[in-house]
């Protein structure tokens, strides 16, 4: 074989996906058969507690990694899991101790469903407290709770019958179970629809809600979901022990440890947890045997974070994949497609949206939203002040005036990016200024940002997956990145003109591109009203051109926008009819001729010299 024809070939080899696939193989069936092949109990037990702290690690992925909420309660939910066993154990010694391991699960599901509702009210630091301050509450109640817990002198478990040759056969197999139900489910829930809108959240929750990604629900399931399988495992590193107390059971270095392996390894990855379990305890065992424990282990992990957080911020697994990448392209991975695609057309998405002939329309359309009286004040600034518009049925009307009149104040009022102090807002016949941001989605309202905010660290096909166009518990389960999903976001990434960027990361995306992507996403949720923040903005007169061409034939099909824009001709051009805003408040509404006409509309915004030129004279030019 020549050089020419080996080069693919070993590309081929260093594909991160293959190579990671290989070696996971690997590792899990010598993991699967090290007690067969040594008897050594030392490092049994060694690989016992890193499979306790995987699990953990891997459960705290799904709230940390996916959702990005950084939790220190997984080390409580490890107590859970073995004080349920032990308690249950102790008070029914004739029942088999193992039957008792799915109930400490459901105790750590019901508790993190309760912790939850308190939880996932906060965000940040605020939500790092809360989860510290539950462990410490809990450990203390276990202190307190003598009756139940033995308090202080713990509680003891009964000691396993089986054969001594085999004592650690049973824990150790019990925990590579566990383990692979823990990476099944994350790897299951980042494939779903829940799992995109997990990620959605860390990346921009806020935009997240305009794309009907039900917040409170789908983090609630993130942190319940990183629990259960975490209680099980507790359950089994309690009888591993046959004695449990409070202060071991929940002590706050379990939670660092697992957070730790969990950066370690790669926090938004399947197998980073497992590795950096794996790198963690060992790393604990040699500091506890052979350099004292104590502050000198705290000095060895303090400075192993620092180490991580300075050189590797995403973790060992991303780093190893980067370089995989460049070294496989030879660091000229570039963007996956040369230039934007022709675009497709809007008859292979009949399926897709909800179109409509307009042709044959002949009655004056009803109004499809309706803004009435809508204000929002900062502090002593009045960002809209009483501002009404209406915006009929199958039209593309514009909203223009003054830099900081409150255009985009208004898009965020009437999307609930930013509550309205007062007025109301009516979509298709139902006021929605009550509801919250998904459900405004669901309702059929879409809309796109003045500064594009895709979510970064996803491809472009699971930026358009993302967008969920009605709740249901059946569709956070469905497959997201194959199947029919996939396929809708496809046709209307070939639409817009980038399907050849599909696994492209969105970060790597000019500001042009970014906004192809956008329109797709929010045609995802196939909506009735798309509102566009100025959609001309940034981007080349070729894409321009583009952009309108796509507004007019989606609105020939039966699609209103509402378009914010400073390019006149752009707008003027475009949309009738026309509001022009100054002030917060709406200060002339009329089609473009009448808008071009009116004195306090020049004298305010368009200015003397102003003169739109018609169609034909842009053509020519």
């Amino acid at each position: 074989m020549s050089a020419a024809e080996s080069a693919p070939e070993a590309r081929r080899a260093l594909d991160p996906i293959w190579l990671g696939r290989g070696i996971a193989l690997v590792a899990g069936v010598l993991l699967v058969l090290y007690p067969m092949l040594s008897d050594n109990l030392y490092y049994q037990n060694m690989i016992i507690l890193s499979l306790v702290f995987a699990i953990a690690a891997s459960g705290l992925s799904i709230i940390t990694g996916l959702a990005g909420y950084v939790s220190l309660s997984q080390g409580a939910f490890v107590g859970l899991g073995g004080y349920t066993v032990g308690v249950l154990a102790t008070h029914h010694p004739d029942t088999n101790v193992w039957l008792w391991m799915p109930v400490a699960g459901v105790t750590a599901g019901l508790v993190a469903l309760i912790l939850g509702f308190v939880a996932m009210r906060a965000s940040g630091p605020s939500f790092v407290i809360i989860t510290v301050a539950f462990l410490f509450l809990v450990q203390v109640i276990a202190i307190n709770w003598r009756s139940v817990s033995g308090g202080t002198e713990g509680l003891s478990l009964p000691i396993p019958t089986w054969d001594a040759d085999i004592a650690n056969w049973p824990f150790y197999y019990s925990l590579v179970g566990i383990l692979a139900l823990q990476l099944l489910l994350t790897w299951w829930i980042r494939r779903t629809k829940l799992g995109t809108g997990l990620v959605a959240i860390r990346d921009d929750e806020t935009k997240a809600a305009t794309l009907g990604i039900n917040l409170p629900v789908e983090k609630m399931i993130a942190f319940i979901a990183s629990s259960v399988l975490v209680g099980v495992g507790g359950g089994v590193y309690g009888y591993y022990l046959t004695f449990i107390d409070p202060r071991g059971m929940f002590n706050i270095l379990l939670s660092v440890e697992a957070m730790l392996a969990l950066l370690v390894g790669g926090k938004a990855t399947l197998w980073g947890p497992v590795l950096g379990a794996f790198i963690v305890e060992p790393l604990n065992e040699y500091a506890n045997n052979n350099l004292g424990g104590g502050n000198t282990r705290l000095l060895l992990f303090g400075g192993l974070l620092v180490l991580i957080v300075l050189f590797l911020p995403q973790g060992v697994l991303p780093a190893i994949e980067s370089l995989l990448n460049w070294v496989r392209t030879r660091g000229r991975a570039g963007l996956v497609g040369a230039r934007i695609g022709t675009g497709g057309s809007l008859a292979s998405l009949t399926g897709r949206l909800s179109l409509v002939d307009r042709a044959a329309a002949v009655d004056p359309p009803p109004p499809l939203l309706e803004v009435k009286d809508l204000r929002k004040a900062f502090g002593g600034l009045k960002a809209v002040d009483g501002a009404s518009l209406v915006v009929p049925e199958g039209s593309i009307t514009g909203l223009i005036g003054p830099n900081g009149s409150g255009k985009t104040t208004l898009f965020n009022l009437i999307d609930d990016t930013i509550h309205a102090d007062g007025g109301e807002i009516w979509l298709a016949g139902e006021r929605i200024d009550r509801l919250s941001p998904w459900t405004r989605a669901h309702r059929g309202l879409g809309r796109t940002f003045q500064i594009t905010r895709l979510f970064r660290e996803m491809t472009v096909l699971e930026n358009v997956v993302a967008a969920q166009r009605s709740f249901s518990w059946g569709q956070l389960g469905r497959i997201a990145v194959s199947g029919s999903e996939a396929r809708a976001a496809e046709e209307l990434l070939e639409y817009v003109g980038m399907r050849s960027f599909r696994d492209q990361k969105a970060r790597a995306l000019s500001f042009g591109q970014q906004k192809l992507v956008e329109l797709a996403q929010v045609l995802m949720l196939d909506p009735k009203l798309i509102l566009l923040d100025e959609p001309a903005g940034g981007i080349n007169p070729v894409l321009i051109d583009r952009m309108s061409g796509m507004i007019r034939e989606l609105n020939s099909y039966g699609k209103t926008f509402l378009i914010v824009e400073h390019n006149m001709p752009f707008v003027l051009g475009l949309c009738d009819p026309v509001h022009v805003l100054a002030r917060g408040h709406t200060m002339a509404s009329g089609t473009p001729d009448q808008i071009q006409k009116d004195p306090a509309v020049v004298d305010a915004y368009l200015g003397d010299d102003f003169v739109l030129e018609d169609e034909h004279e842009r053509t020519v030019r």
